[in-house]
């Protein structure tokens, strides 16, 4: 997959430049789908570098993806009704590809539009779903070519779809958990901003009028407030060169990664959480591939390249290398470590009465229950822990600055009147 920058010179005599993500090897080849899809003449072409690319790919699907989860096992389901009822797979992309939302095309559509000019270009349907890795993961790409193979399209395609949905269901779940610490912790920011903007300023100039003896803790919040607002600029730039810096060094640095999973598996709650999460995701995974007939070596590469989580990453790369040397799946896991007793059991009874997808299949539904209970517990833990964080600094406020307001008004009152 290679980005160009590109100038044509449309049929109506204007010119027309953009930045183009293409699935071609050689840059003739981008040179004549531009000139076939916009009925134009190129009159320059540019291949950006790979890291200019790569950046340009994850900032576009970062602000604008191309599909969301929710609509790709949409799409996905009404394919495999579709040729489950004996329409070919082509037919059921143009079906897909006519449909429209709000007046115009909707994602699915665009997708469906993509895949169509792949296959109509003489590609197979699993050579087009794996020129759009943005789009399908590497697990939906495998059922495709597994039933582009087999001849089970309809059978993968509904697979697929229910795997997007189940890990579309882990995801949101998640992410429910966050929403209202994320909304109070917002809320707190926004008002210790404007008591650092204009409230304390404000004191301040108070307190210097009536000429106040000041605690040294109110002294301290206001020179900090005078400090953060003189410096307020450079502080945001900072912020902003510090989180993209960050996003550039978690993206592109595996050592990174590597080191922030390890230590998150080594905090209390954190370590919760990424123990069953990373389980869900692996046995979810597993259960999928062992299902559609991959064997176990092929699953665990595919997993190598599906699982985000570096803890668990390198044990399934550990666990491949001990299982090409001939040992037993369940031998491989005790042995690499990191898997519970239970798990490691009903893998080992599943290989011995060859239902291991169905062990797998059993171990997903326990740990995405476990994790749905540890998120929802969670959850309800965080919100009166989130609640004394708030009375915290507000009591923090009253104390640093209300207090010594309290007494300029007693002093007033007491002060002798003439």
């Amino acid at each position: 997959m290679n980005v160009y920058y590109y100038r044509l010179l449309m049929s109506s005599g204007r010119v027309r430049s953009g930045v183009a993500q293409l699935a071609v090897e050689r840059d003739s080849s981008a040179r004549m789908w531009l000139e076939k899809n916009f009925d134009a003449v190129v009159l320059s072409l540019y291949r950006l570098p790979g890291w200019l690319a790569e950046t340009q790919r994850s900032i576009s699907h970062l602000v604008k993806p191309s599909i969301r989860p929710a609509e790709l096992a949409g799409m996905l389901r009404d394919l495999a009704v579709m040729t489950a009822s004996g329409i070919p797979i082509m037919e059921a992309l143009r079906a897909v590809a006519n449909e429209v939302g709000g007046g115009r095309a909707s994602n699915p559509a665009k997708l469906a539009r993509r895949l169509l000019e792949e296959l109509d270009a003489g590609a197979s349907l699993s050579d087009a779903f794996s020129r759009y890795p943005d789009a399908f993961p590497e697990t939906v790409r495998n059922l495709v070519m597994i039933g582009d193979e087999t001849g089970t399209m309809d059978l993968m395609l509904k697979e697929a779809a229910d795997h997007i949905e189940r890990v579309s269901k882990m995801t949101a779940d998640t992410r429910q958990a966050l929403i209202y610490p994320a909304f109070v912790f917002s809320a707190i920011f926004a008002a210790g901003g404007f008591w650092i903007y204009y409230v304390i300023p404000n004191l301040a100039d108070l307190f210097k009028q009536m000429n106040a003896d000041l605690p040294p803790l109110t002294v301290a919040v206001m020179k900090g407030s005078e400090w953060l607002i003189a410096h307020i600029g450079l502080i945001l730039v900072g912020m902003v060169v510090a989180a993209f810096v960050l996003w550039v060094t978690w993206r592109y640095s595996r050592a990174f990664r590597r080191g922030v999973h390890y230590a998150l598996h080594r905090l209390p709650i954190a370590k919760t959480i990424m123990f069953s999460s990373g389980l869900a995701f692996f046995t979810e995974y597993m259960s999928l591939l062992v299902k559609a007939g991959v064997d176990m070596v092929s699953s665990l590469q595919v997993m190598e390249r599906a699982m985000r989580d570096e803890y668990y990453r390198d044990r399934i790369i550990a666990i491949r290398q001990v299982l090409e040397r001939g040992d037993r799946v369940s031998a491989a896991m005790r042995q690499v470590g990191g898997f519970p007793s239970m798990m490691v059991r009903m893998v080992a009874v599943g290989e011995d009465t060859g239902t291991l997808d169905s062990q797998f299949s059993r171990l997903s539904s326990e740990y995405s229950l476990r994790l749905q209970r540890l998120i929802t517990n969670l959850s309800e833990i965080i919100k009166p822990v989130v609640v004394l964080l708030a009375g915290g600094m507000f009591v923090f406020l009253i104390v640093a600055l209300l207090l010594p307001v309290y007494d300029l008004v007693q002093q007033a009152i007491n002060s002798p009147q003439f």
